[in-house]
């Protein structure tokens, strides 16, 4: 890259659950509240990048800077990679300062799985099977399943020997982290309210136990996955505001994370959880970083058995790994996500004591890809 680009600011939403405190708020006006608020802190852009998954197309990224009431003259674009849509927008974002396209660059996403459309196949695809509603997109060339993300981790979960006990204890271990992190107040300074009623990350649960985990239905017949070791289906925003370090210091912004390097990779359409190990690897082998040198990792847990299949590779890696919970406690507003770890990464960075320390951030996607930044946190004397 010709510049180093940087992080200096962002916000989310809370995270709302479908049809929760956000069911009537379409993903263009969250969206459009973080960045108004981010444009009246850093002024315009030179960019917008958001991502979405279940929108209605039409390239919603440009109409949530028009909500924010950012001048017309600057453009927006919509990234879908599906889970992977908000860490794409910051890695394009990421590229385009590096490169000296641009200056400033607003990068993360929106989702509301409330207010996202519901569609139908036309008559004339060959897959049509009358005016059924369908939710989920196709994923590879095979069988057009609805629940394609749920049976992918089922599938992955039997392959790997992953038993149903395993797999709540980390539902368990995701939902005490973020009931902590909430009562610390850890990601207080980050989350801008829309002012509705009852505001909160809803899908974190105080009293969850594993007595009554142990209740819930399997998901399949004879299976392990369960609505409680799969992420919900959420609401919310984020978005990061990225520039070169050099402009960040003429315009008198504290940079919090250094962009280091990333990995985009692809693998098997049918199995998405095995990617994060795989972006994972393949960030370590291009930077040279040992995994047990990242102070923080934080990884989308859409399913628990992303976590039991890092702590099987990375055992020594467990202490830094969503150790403020992660999406099995918040959830997983898809193109929102992305924005999302960038952001409760960086707070986790700034509390540790070391100056010189990187963190992870790293998503799986529907279709069978991965992809995986470095960041090192910026300390300025």
């Amino acid at each position: 890259m010709l510049e180093n680009v940087v992080v200096v600011g962002g916000y989310r939403t809370y995270i709302g659950k479908e049809n929760g405190i956000y069911r009537h708020i379409p993903a263009e006006k969250l969206g459009g509240h973080i960045l108004h608020k981010l444009s009246g802190d850093y002024g315009a852009p030179d960019l917008v990048l958001a991502g979405n998954a279940v929108g209605a197309g039409g390239n919603i990224g440009r109409l949530m800077a028009l909500e924010a009431g950012i001048p017309e003259e600057v453009p927006a674009f919509t990234i879908d990679s599906q889970c992977s849509s908000g860490i794409e927008a910051i890695v394009m974002a990421a590229a385009k300062i590096g490169s000296g396209q641009q200056q400033v660059v607003f990068a993360g996403g929106a989702e509301s799985s409330s207010t996202a459309p519901r569609r139908m196949v036309s008559e004339n695809h060959p897959e049509y099977n009358g005016e059924k509603i369908y939710t989920a997109a196709k994923f590879s060339p095979g069988e057009w399943r609805q629940d394609a993300m749920l049976w992918g981790a089922e599938k992955t979960a039997k392959m790997a020997g992953v038993s149903r006990k395993t797999l709540d204890a980390w539902a368990l271990r995701s939902q005490q982290l973020a009931v902590k992190a909430r009562d610390t107040k850890v990601f207080e300074d980050v989350i801008l309210p829309l002012g509705t009623e009852k505001e909160c990350d809803q899908g974190i649960r105080q009293t969850l136990s594993k007595a009554f985990l142990e209740k819930i239905p399997p998901l399949y017949e004879n299976g392990v996955t369960t609505a409680a070791n799969a992420c919900g289906t959420q609401d919310g925003a984020a978005f990061v505001v990225l520039c070169a370090e050099s402009y960040a210091k003429k315009k008198g912004w504290k940079p919090w994370l250094r962009f280091v390097d990333m990995v985009e990779v692809a693998g098997n359409p049918e199995m998405p959880p095995l990617l994060v190990n795989k972006a994972l690897h393949k960030l370590f082998e291009k930077t040279g970083r040992k995994p047990e040198e990242i102070a923080a990792y934080e990884c989308n847990e859409a399913f628990a058995v992303i976590d039991e299949l890092f702590a099987k590779k990375y055992p020594a890696c467990v202490p830094a790994y969503n150790a403020c919970g992660g999406a099995l406690a918040y959830g997983h507003p898809y193109g929102a996500t992305g924005g999302i770890l960038t952001l409760h990464l960086a707070k986790r960075l700034q509390q540790c004591a070391e100056d010189n320390v990187y963190g992870v951030s790293a998503i799986a996607a529907a279709g069978g890809q991965g992809t995986a930044i470095l960041w090192k946190k910026v300390c300025e004397k």
